[in-house]
């Protein structure tokens, strides 16, 4: 008995474990090229700093250099610029100030709080705030007995910003389509799997697991911010990489389909909302209905599938508009109030999918339609 107590105790965190460990391989394989990215840029900044300008003090090259690379994927050319204006801004405030009032603890409050104001005043973000900050700091306690800190601040910030985006457009770019397709991938499996599920719960009838679902489906912001920070990186590169301009075409086709995906995952978790509230209120479930949404998964692995080997999604279309017409079915049979809403909004998963694969709005709504019409030859 105590070792049936221990084993069902360690199931549930032997699995958290393994999921966790997942995540973590996920990320770094997603993201390790960010590492490499940042080690290059430091190294290459520091060297133009200190061998080629002669500066002897080239720290904050490397920082700013790596700053920029850690910024949010899709933003580092607005982090470079940022930076270096925020150091100018900072520099600036600070030493008009130094001149009025002096230097000591209240001028330093001072001097920090008018050079963030001004920055906030040009609607600036948190990283161009946190520059003019930091720099009016340094220009205010350093002067003293540092003069003459602003000119090599300024030009460190140039280089590492300058490095920053030399690494990441030319020297070591990130291939947009794999990055894009490594950390999507994880979210469509699972987009697909908590499908399946939700169908299999509708199958059994049982309304706790079908909340369950939601409760996962709930849980996967994370994942979909990843695949939108990857998504913008990609497009930052082949906008302004060379050597990643001929994957335009593809990545916007790919951009396209995660937008109309993101949809369809957002849309289904009321679908799966909708499915626990007819098992709840014990309403009549036609078959034809959880083999609708079971059908909406395959579609989804399918879709995945088809990306991956840069095909046209037609089996994902086909599973799609069968699972309409099998939501059709369903719907012509003795259904209840909710397990209407659960057809309806089936079809409107339908259409974000069918806009996933390529197809435009008004082709969708009509295959969408007329799948949902009686079949020739149906009872």
């Amino acid at each position: 008995m105590p070792s049936d107590r221990l084993r069902s105790v360690a199931r549930p965190v032997r699995g958290r474990a393994v999921g966790t460990g997942r995540d973590i391989r996920r990320r770094l394989q997603a993201y390790l090229i960010v590492a490499v990215q940042a080690g290059l840029a430091a190294a290459l900044s520091w060297f133009v700093a200190r061998e080629v300008l002669g500066n002897p003090e080239p720290t904050f090259a490397p920082a700013a250099a790596v700053g920029v690379i850690a910024a949010a994927l899709g933003n580092r050319a607005r982090r470079t610029i940022e930076l270096v204006l925020g150091v100018v801004l900072g520099i600036t405030v600070g030493d008009l100030l130094i001149l009025l009032v002096g230097t000591g603890p209240w001028q330093t409050a001072a001097i920090v709080f008018l050079a963030v104001s001004a920055a906030a005043a040009v609607r600036g973000t948190g990283a161009l705030m946190t520059q003019a900050g930091g720099t009016a700091v340094l220009i205010a306690t350093l002067t003293p007995t540092a003069p003459g800190l602003e000119l090599p601040r300024t030009i460190n910030a140039l280089v590492g910003g300058v490095v920053g985006m030399f690494v990441v457009l030319v020297l070591a770019p990130l291939n947009p389509l794999r990055t894009v397709r490594r950390v999507a991938g994880p979210a469509l499996d699972l987009f697909s799997r908590q499908i399946t599920a939700a169908a299999e719960a509708l199958a059994r009838g049982d309304a706790r697991r079908a909340e369950e679902v939601l409760d996962r489906m709930r849980e996967t912001n994370a994942e979909l911010a990843r695949v939108d920070e990857a998504i913008n990186a990609a497009h930052e590169v082949v906008r302004l990489s060379p050597v990643r301009w001929r994957g335009r075409r593809r990545l916007a086709a790919y951009r396209l389909g995660t937008e109309h995906m993101d949809r369809a995952f957002r849309n289904s978790r009321t679908l799966v909302r909708r499915i626990g509230t007819t098992l709840r209120s014990g309403e009549n479930v036609p078959a034809d209905l959880p083999a609708a949404v079971e059908l909406f998964g395959e579609a989804v692995r399918l879709l995945h599938r088809e990306f991956l080997a840069a095909k046209e999604p037609v089996q994902a279309r086909e599973r799609v508009l069968a699972a309409v017409r099998h939501a059709g079915a369903a719907c012509r049979q003795d259904i209840g109030f909710s397990g209407t809403i659960v057809v309806a909004q089936l079809r409107t998963v339908a259409n974000d999918l069918l806009r996933a694969t390529g197809v435009s709005h008004g082709e969708a709504r009509r295959l969408v339609r007329q799948a949902a019409r009686p079949q020739p030859g149906a009872a």
